[in-house]
């Protein structure tokens, strides 16, 4: 059972170069913090998943199977960017270990540079900046067009999609979207009933989906057939969506009239790594280093935005925004007029969804005489975690007893 101790002997190591807003975040609190640009060599990762409570990483540090089960200490993870695909998500729930990650921090840098994209594969910009650098003037107006008027298509209308479909009507063009889960059109968008018909509407198609089993290879050679000719491809999304060959094909058959990639199937790990994709030197197209989210702005509101779901649950228990546990969103312990914070003692405890554990808890500190003043219970298919704020008790053996509950995973209290 883990208990309440002094915050200066929370150890915090923040890793890959997060925001220093979120170092500022933990240090306003009084937590011990430590903050590497880098991604560490192995060893030097176990001895952080060993003795830290709270680890923030980015994407190219990855917390395996076997690093999350050496972690005694660990409270919570933090990925300071959009995806958990570094963190082993089932271990750490079987550890009762949250983590957290900031979905929607970046949706307006995306947003832009999709809309910029447009207008450069519209006007073929990036033709234009090559022959200026290779010391060639060429003024022709051959290929290039006003986006104003054009048919954009978007694949996905969440948070991405929906922004961009807002920007795009603002500069004169036709937004139609295709989504498979039920969205309130803005503006003047139009929802269409089928991919086939979004790609034979649209002059520009830009995708904005998730990596699914459904959604791999989705644009593929028979996709790319239903565009219309010298249609243009973004994907800002993921690099499983696209087929590169049969994309590459269409291009160079004057099919697709240009594209812009900011990811890819397959990326180097490290900066400065040699990479190919089969687009490269291919006119009108636009590759870029999967910065879609890479600006000062969005690496800020990651920062602060996955900090403050780290000190909510390691102050007050608060899950909400965890991708692996059951949600509960905390206020601060309450207390009674007069009384200080620690007036209450707050019992957090997770354990296998199974009938009947709330009566053992319930029952347990009824009989040790402990007055429950509230209590939330949020669960899942196979986790419940129930958070209750009691009168203070010395009776540190009645709170041990938590843990001897069969269904137990894990227990905290916060004094």
């Amino acid at each position: 059972m883990d208990t309440s101790f002094p915050k200066d002997r929370i150890r915090v190591v923040l890793l890959e170069g997060v925001h220093p807003a979120a170092v500022e975040a933990f240090t306003r609190e009084g937590f011990r913090v430590e903050a590497d640009r880098g991604s560490p060599d192995p060893a030097r990762l176990r001895e952080i998943a060993e003795s830290a409570h709270v680890v923030g990483l980015r994407s190219k540090t990855r917390l395996n199977a076997d690093l999350i089960g050496a972690a005694r200490r660990l409270l919570a993870v933090g990925c300071f960017c959009i995806g958990t695909d570094q963190v082993d998500l089932r271990t750490a729930r079987s550890r009762g270990v949250p983590v957290f990650n900031s979905p929607f921090s970046n949706t307006r840098s995306v947003a832009e540079l999709t809309v910029a994209e447009i207008v450069m594969l519209c006007r073929r910009t990036v033709e234009k900046n090559a022959q200026m650098h290779a010391g060639t003037w060429d003024k022709s107006a051959a290929g290039a067009h006003e986006v104003r008027g054009r048919t954009l298509g978007i694949v996905g209308y969440g948070h991405i999609g929906s922004q961009v479909s807002v920007l795009a009507e603002a500069m004169g063009m036709r937004v139609l979207f295709f989504d498979t889960a039920p969205r309130l059109a803005l503006g003047n968008a139009e929802r269409v009933g089928s991919l086939g018909e979004l790609l034979e509407r649209s002059d520009v198609v830009t995708l904005h989906v998730p990596a699914t089993p459904q959604t791999a290879g989705m644009i593929g050679r028979d996709a790319i057939a239903r565009m219309r000719r010298g249609a243009m491809l973004i994907n800002n999304a993921r690099g499983s969506l696209v087929d590169l060959p049969a994309l590459r094909e269409a291009i160079g058959a004057g099919r697709v009239g240009g594209a812009a990639l900011d990811v890819f199937p397959e990326e180097p790990a490290a900066a400065g790594e040699s990479f190919r994709c089969e687009l490269a030197g291919l006119p009108n197209v636009i590759l870029t280093p999967h910065v879609g989210g890479s600006t000062a702005e969005a690496q800020e509101a990651i920062g602060r935005d996955v900090a403050a779901k780290l000190i909510a649950f390691v102050n007050a228990g608060s899950t909400a925004g965890a991708v692996n546990l059951p949600q509960v969103d905390l206020p601060p312990q309450p207390h009674r007029a007069g009384e200080s914070a620690e007036a209450t003692h707050r019992v957090l405890h997770l354990h296998r969804n199974v009938p009947g554990v709330l009566s053992k808890i319930n029952a347990l500190l009824a009989a040790r005489g402990i007055n429950v003043r509230s209590q939330r219970l949020e669960t899942d298919s196979e986790l419940g975690y129930v958070v209750l704020d009691v009168d203070p008790t010395e009776s540190a053996a009645a709170l041990e007893e938590l843990e001897s509950i069969p269904e137990t995973v894990r227990t905290r209290v916060l004094w």
